[in-house]
This record gives structure tokens, C-alpha cells and sequence, in this order.
């Protein structure tokens, strides 16, 4: 995909400062403008003097812990928050999305993985401001809810057209089914993970040359992603 970032302003909150340095790289890369915190406290006060487009918070800190501060920001605002838990401990995940996070990355993360989780947060929240989005052929309009290839339209149903989009704001990430029944369906859907299975197959049938942008990752879920 083929587009340029808007200006953001995203807080970076982490007590270790090699942490702040990685992430502070990666973004400023990417276009954004960085601000940090090394704990909780410092980073609510941040929240409610800078306002931030976006929030990354590591969960273990001092003075006030992550998921602490996580309801304290989203007490006194809505932008988006991305924690960062440590592998393997799911509660912290759980916890997370409990206390109001948007989405979670475990360390260790890739640049990619970050760049990819940070840019489908601000979509998703209308910070972007991108409601049209173009993967080689194949075109979105998020406003129109339409999807072309090339010329052609393609007419897909709702839970399909959801789908399609959480995928592509999650490029060159790996989702597991269980993902994307929570982030497409809901956390309250009763289904199983042949629900995503059936979609996808439907979804590959209708986007012909296209379908080959979502690939699959044995015994885990998909994959959208564009290398030509």
C-alpha cells in the first residue's frame, strides 16, 4: 500500500528508556511526532495537557502501572490505546482490553508488527482521516462501504466488507481466528472459528486475481498482505 501518514502526535509511556528510544525511532520513521512518559502518572498528565492522537502504554511501571493509567486516560479521553504486555502473560491482555485499551502488541515486536497495529488503531478511530485505501488492484471506499477491482465492483455483504477491512487496516500481520471473531463479530458472539473459515472462503471467491492477498497461516488464522 502506497499512502503517507498524516502528522500524529503519539505518547510513548515506558520506564525503560531503550524501550521509548526503539519506539521513538520507529515512529518518527514513519512521520509521526513522539512524545514520551516514563510512567503512568506522568503519562495521564501528558494525556490532559497534549492530547495525544495515540497512546502506547507498557503495563509494568512504576509510580502507577499500566492498566491503572489505562483507566485513568480513558476516563478523560478517547483516543487510542495500545499496550504493551509482556509474552506470555495473558491476563495482562485481558486486563488490558478491560481497562479500555483499544489493541495490545507483546514484546518482543517487530518494527512492523508496531507500525501495522499503530495505523489500523488510527483508522479505526477516524484519526487518519483515509476512507479510501488502494492494495495494487483492488480498492476500498470505507464511506461507500464499496470495494472495486480495477473496474469492477465487487458486492460483497456486510460481515464480508467488515472483514476485508480489519484485515487490510492489519496489513503484513498474522491474525488468529479468535481475533478476528472478536475485532469483526464481537466479543459477544457466539460462534466458532469455521465462522472466519466460511467468510474467508467466500471472501477469496469474490475477489478473483485479488484473493491471493489473503493468505493463510497454518494451524493459527490469515494474513492480508500485497507484495506486488
Amino acid at each position: 500500500m502506497t499512502t503517507t501518514d498524516l502528522k500524529k502526535r503519539i505518547l510513548v509511556v515506558d520506564d525503560e528508556s531503550r524501550i521509548r528510544d526503539l519506539l521513538r525511532v520507529v515512529l518518527e520513521g514513519r512521520g509521526y511526532d513522539v512524545d514520551e512518559a516514563d510512567n503512568g502518572a506522568a503519562a495521564l498528565q501528558s494525556v490532559k495537557e497534549a492530547s495525544p492522537d495515540l497512546v502506547i502504554l507498557d503495563v509494568m511501571m512504576p509510580v502507577m502501572d499500566g492498566l491503572s493509567a489505562c483507566k485513568a486516560i480513558r476516563a478523560v479521553s478517547d483516543c487510542p490505546i495500545l499496550m504493551l504486555t509482556a509474552k506470555g502473560e495473558d491476563y495482562d491482555q485481558v486486563d488490558g482490553l478491560a481497562a479500555g485499551a483499544d489493541d495490545y502488541v507483546i514484546k518482543p515486536f517487530t518494527p512492523i508488527v508496531l507500525e501495522a497495529r499503530v495505523k489500523a488503531l488510527l483508522r479505526r478511530s477516524g484519526k487518519d482521516d483515509k476512507t479510501q485505501l488502494k492494495y495494487g488492484a483492488l480498492k476500498i471506499d470505507r464511506d461507500a462501504r464499496e470495494v472495486w477491482i480495477d473496474d469492477a465492483e465487487v458486492q460483497l455483504n456486510r460481515k464480508e466488507f467488515d472483514l476485508l477491512c480489519y484485515m487490510a487496516d492489519n496489513e503484513n500481520i498474522s491474525l488468529s481466528r479468535d481475533q478476528m471473531l472478536e475485532n469483526v463479530w464481537g466479543y459477544d458472539y457466539l460462534g466458532t472459528s469455521g465462522t472466519v473459515d466460511a467468510h474467508i472462503n467466500r471472501l477469496r471467491s469474490k475477489l478473483g486475481a485479488c484473493a491471493a492477498y489473503i493468505t493463510t497461516v497454518r494451524g493459527y488464522g490469515y494474513k492480508f498482505e500485497v507484495t506486488s
